[in-house]
């Protein structure tokens, strides 16, 4: 955040009793306000966002939002802007909910990349590449400990005078999707259009390759200088980011090798399961490929347009009493695997696929099946933050607006409600037998060369089993809560605590987090289930041997 605020609305005002004490005014969105702010306590200088919507009417936001903030607090990380307070008070009659954070001198990512745009066209790739690598680092931290950030932009990214890259704002958008009932009404979705994942335009739970999807739109935006997907109406954005595939960054920028095209492709895939199985894996390629290639300035074809979008607002809503033709060529089944998979080259176009779900002279087309299995329970669009980006080359036009459920809807009526199961094309673990077999015969009992000891500090607390989270679409269920990379006795404690007692452990080599860590959950985190009848809770848990 800038030094270079201007006096705003609140300034001079105090919260928490008059320890903080705002001054300066450096950011205001559709949502939020930041103020810079003294604490009288400690004699430092903070940053404090203050949430100014109806929201902070709600008892049930408001006690979301302390426990996101809780959460957020735990993360202690470089590249993570910290969190060191938050509450509510009364500012202009409305109770506020507010967070205390670490005050960063310096500037958003989006005004570091304006500059480059207008010195070079776009970001040297050496740079962005760093960049990225850095805010993938600190999403590693966070999806470790099960947050999902859900709103990663260059508007949520800070670089300091150093050059130190800083995310914010995590756990912001997901306390935003709590169950509260004037959200949930309107059918709003917390984000911002130009970076949302697939998954996130249809209104879908997410994971951590979510966040890698909007990485990589911001990636493609650090090396072109634009977006992929822009359009004048969020919901043709939306639309896009489910139905379109993304052009080529060296069609933009001919100065790009083929690695960082692969790379881009890979992170904006519209099936999860083809994207970078994690942060961490996505950070090592990025880095990897800044090493392989001469860092060249940015080469802009001239009048080059990446996809804008055009078309599909009159795709979405056709002319009264005037069939929509069947689109050709790049529009493809969400989450359709790739008819060849290429992961590390350069991927081949897309294969045209029929009309998916467009009205049709007689009728709408028969939907394509899904390859994935629906999620069971019904599915309520999360709340959409559409927060304003600055305008210019870099910014895009992001106003703020609410998409209201009609995004969902529109898509639905084609067939496109689709889910994700976790493990991707493995078997699944209540069908019994198979998968769970040959995973305990490939885990040895004995420690092998290159075994890795438990790490008992990855602790599970007992609360997230014996209180967890309210289902945000079911009064009477409640969200399994996330045991991925938790130690096993520490998640056997918790499932004591909570009464639960069918859980399934399959053993499996694997020395990176060493003995006992879990490794995969079935159902995933965050799937609604009923706590007076739990279903069959399958773990896959280190052996901390190596791969056989």
């Amino acid at each position: 955040m800038s030094q270079h605020g201007a006096q705003g609305r609140g300034a001079g005002r105090a919260l928490a009793g008059g320890r903080y004490q705002l001054r300066d005014l450096l950011g205001q969105g559709g949502m939020a306000s930041v103020h810079l702010a003294y604490d009288s306590v400690l004699d430092r200088q903070v940053a404090i966002k203050t949430l100014h919507t109806e929201l902070g009417r709600e008892q049930a936001f408001r006690e979301r939002f302390r426990r996101e903030a809780q959460s957020v607090a735990k993360l202690t990380h470089t590249n993570i802007v910290s969190v060191f307070d938050t509450g509510e008070d009364d500012v202009d009659g409305m109770t506020t909910p507010y967070i205390v954070m670490e005050y960063v001198e310096g500037r958003p990512l989006g005004s570091v990349l304006d500059e480059d745009v207008r010195q070079q066209g776009a970001m040297p790739a050496d740079k962005a590449l760093k960049i990225t690598a850095d805010v993938l680092a600190a999403l590693e931290i966070s999806h470790e400990m099960g947050l999902v950030h859900r709103d990663i932009k260059p508007g949520n990214v800070m670089t300091t005078k150093r050059g130190v890259v800083k995310v914010m704002d995590f756990g912001i958008a997901r306390a935003m999707q709590s169950g509260v009932t004037s959200m949930t009404q309107t059918g709003m979705v917390v984000g911002t259009p130009q970076y949302l994942s697939p998954e996130q335009a249809l209104g879908r739970g997410v994971d951590a390759r979510s966040d890698l999807y909007s990485v990589g739109i911001m990636l493609f935006q650090l090396v072109t200088g634009r977006l992929p997907f822009d359009a004048d109406s969020p919901l043709a954005i939306a639309y896009a980011h489910v139905q379109e595939e993304p052009p080529v960054a060296s069609s933009v920028n001919r100065s790009l090798p083929p690695a960082v095209d692969a790379l881009i492709a890979r992170a904006l895939k519209k099936n999860p399961n083809e994207r970078f199985p994690s942060a961490e894996s996505m950070r090592a390629e990025c880095l990897r490929v800044a090493q392989s290639f001469h860092a060249a300035p940015p080469s802009i074809v001239p009048g080059a347009q990446a996809q804008s979008g055009a078309g599909v607002g009159s795709a979405v809503f056709p002319p009264v009493d005037q069939a929509t033709p069947a689109p050709t060529g790049t529009v493809q089944t969400p989450y359709q695997p790739a008819p060849a998979p290429h992961p590390y080259g350069t991927p081949a176009p897309p294969a045209p696929s029929p009309a998916y779900g467009y009205p049709q002279q007689g009728g709408y087309q028969a939907p394509v099946p899904s390859p994935y299995a629906p999620q069971p329970g019904p599915q309520t669009p999360p709340p959409y933050d559409l927060t304003p980006q600055a305008s210019g080359p870099g910014g895009g036009r992001n106003k703020p607006v609410i998409i209201g459920s009609v995004v969902v809807s529109l898509v639905a009526v084609g067939g496109l409600i689709t889910t994700l199961l976790m493990n991707g094309g493995e078997d699944d673990p209540q069908a019994g037998g198979g998968g769970g077999a040959s995973a305990s015969a490939s885990a040895s009992a004995a420690k092998a060369e290159g075994y890795r000891g438990p790490d008992t500090s990855k602790k599970i607390d007992k609360e997230e089993c014996e209180e967890p989270e309210e289902s945000y679409n079911d009064p009477d269920k409640v969200r399994l809560p996330n045991f991925k990379y938790k130690y096993i006795g520490s998640v056997k404690e918790c499932f004591q605590a909570a009464g639960w007692s069918d859980i399934k452990i399959l053993k499996v080599d694997e020395n990176t987090y060493g003995e006992g860590s879990v490794r995969e959950q079935y159902p995933p985190a965050g799937s609604d289930v009923d706590p007076e009848d739990m279903p069959q809770i399958t773990l896959k848990v280190s052996t901390g041997n190596p791969p056989s």
